[in-house]
């Protein structure tokens, strides 16, 4: 049962969204409630930011309120409940039905043409495909970020020599769910386009059966795991086409029978003969580009994806990096990218504090600075990003500065050989620390981490100290009724995942 803090947030959310006819849709993420709305103009967003606990509020495609990792698994159950209740089906609102004066049928008429509107802005090819990517691999999160601890733990453990005989136990605790990622995913691919959940994970199961490893294709000999989640994404989503079509075709008295059976052997033999094979080498090359990039590119490739990893969440493309972080995972135990992109995260804070600095009149603002900056320095970046840089302009640029050069930090060290990364994707910032490995030892990668955030921290201080305000936005913030960014509106942008 969630707490009683965590139903009275959920309690003070609902009206303020319209109440329970105005949602559509509900679910979360890592971070944030998210809310389908009938009529969008029935939201008070000021309101919804001044709640405690609320961090932020951002428009796509669905109303996401930022509640922050933890509390949103808690908020969104009693959340759940709550609209659930008040249906008018449910029996604990029958009585209130006779008295309602806006029906939900009402609220859809009101609101289709907003909703339409910022469908059409909103649902590009690329973006929607991009998400349904993400919808595949952000409930694998926590599980990955489970066992990446684990792991990371049992390492320790081994190269300091204690408990030899738990480390075999927690060897096989952490290695477990990345032996079978791929049926998940598959599972994952066939639930979110429109398929039989389970015949996309039976499917992608043959990706990592170890019996693979008798089969010839292209003249080699398969090997079990390849292709990785590629392979089991192309696999489950071939066998969610041959199921709509046999779902079309097959007499309904043999569907049962028919359709599972074609789907898995046609799916099957495709996967066998061809996307094993196809997925092993894309899977490979992005292993080897990675690798190339770091040690030739270093600092400048550092820096450019430091610097720009900001832009492509406000673009949401930073959703295509998801399925290249896990491939980086199955291949070598963890992805390289992720702490060089967490530094934008600390050009962020950077920037923030700045802001705090250079707006002592500012109370306002002071106080929301203050209470995003701990959810900051763990790698929550919304409500710095859409509560202050952003709605500001020039510090959100700054603070892409300052990730340019904490990635800048990170990549060099990379180029001189000290070659690490995240074993799980997710955490940021700090909270990313546990989570390290690579090459040179635990002692030499958290050294190098620590300077990369430090860098990231003094540059996005100092570019947004100097180039953050010009005179007119100082002498219009920086005073007891300057204007508090966060409670503009927020910016159209979408959501960071």
């Amino acid at each position: 049962m969630p707490s009683d803090k965590h139903r009275d947030t959920a309690a003070a959310i609902l009206p303020l969204v319209g109440g329970p006819d105005n949602v559509t849709s509900i679910a979360h993420c890592m971070t944030r409630l998210r809310i389908g709305l009938r009529d969008r103009s029935l939201v008070d967003d000021a309101a919804l930011r001044a709640l405690p606990g609320v961090l932020g509020v951002v428009e796509d495609d669905t109303y996401q309120i930022v509640l922050g990792p933890g509390a949103v698994a808690r908020v969104t159950p009693a959340f759940e409940a709550l609209v659930a209740a008040a249906r008018p089906d449910s029996p604990a609102s029958a009585t209130a039905t006779a008295t309602a004066t806006v029906t939900a049928d009402d609220l859809a008429a009101r609101g289709a043409a907003l909703r339409a509107d910022r469908k059409a802005r909103n649902a590009t090819p690329v973006k929607l495909a991009l998400r349904r990517v993400a919808n595949i691999f952000v409930p694998l999160i926590p599980a990955l970020i489970g066992c990446g601890i684990i792991a990371g733990l049992n390492g320790l453990l081994a190269n300091a020599g204690l408990l030899p005989t738990v480390v075999p136990a927690l060897a096989a605790i952490a290695s477990g769910f990345m032996s079978l990622i791929a049926v998940f995913v598959g599972h994952n691919t066939a639930k979110e386009f429109g398929g039989t959940p389970v015949l996309g994970g039976a499917v992608a199961a043959i990706i990592v059966f170890p019996g693979v490893a008798k089969i010839d294709a292209f003249g080699q000999h398969l090997t079990p795991g390849q292709g990785g989640v590629l392979g089991a994404l192309a696999a489950a989503l071939l066998a969610v086409c041959v199921e709509k079509w046999c779902r079309t075709w097959v007499p309904g008295a043999l569907d049962n029978l028919v359709t599972p059976t074609v789907t898995v052997l046609t799916a099957g033999l495709a996967t066998l003969f061809g996307l094993m094979f196809l997925a092993g080498e894309i899977a490979a090359a992005i292993g080897a580009f990675a690798g190339w990039l770091l040690h030739t590119g270093g600092a400048f490739a550092g820096l450019v994806l430091g610097g720009l990893f900001l832009p492509l969440v406000m673009l949401g493309l930073h959703q295509a990096l998801i399925p290249i972080h896990t491939t980086l995972i199955e291949q070598s135990g963890y992805t390289v990218l992720l702490p060089i992109l967490a530094m934008a995260g600390a050009g962020q804070v950077g920037a923030a504090l700045a802001v705090y600095c250079r707006l002592p009149r500012n109370r306002s603002l002071r106080t929301v600075i203050k209470s995003a900056l701990p959810a900051g320095f763990l790698g929550v970046g919304e409500p710095l990003i859409y509560g202050v840089s952003l709605p500001l302009g020039r510090p959100f640029v700054t603070a892409c500065a300052g990730g340019a050069a904490g990635g800048a930090f990170v990549g060099l060290f990379n180029q001189l050989g000290s070659v690490f990364g995240s074993t799980a994707i997710g955490p940021s910032g700090w909270a990313l620390f546990p989570l390290l490995d690579g090459r040179s030892g635990m002692g030499t990668t958290a050294a190098i981490y620590a300077g990369g955030l430090a860098v990231g921290y003094l540059v996005g201080f100092a570019a947004t100290w100097f180039f953050g305000f010009t005179d007119r936005m100082l002498a219009d913030l920086n005073t007891d009724g300057g204007k508090d960014p966060a409670t503009a509106p927020p910016a159209n942008v979408p959501a960071m995942a």
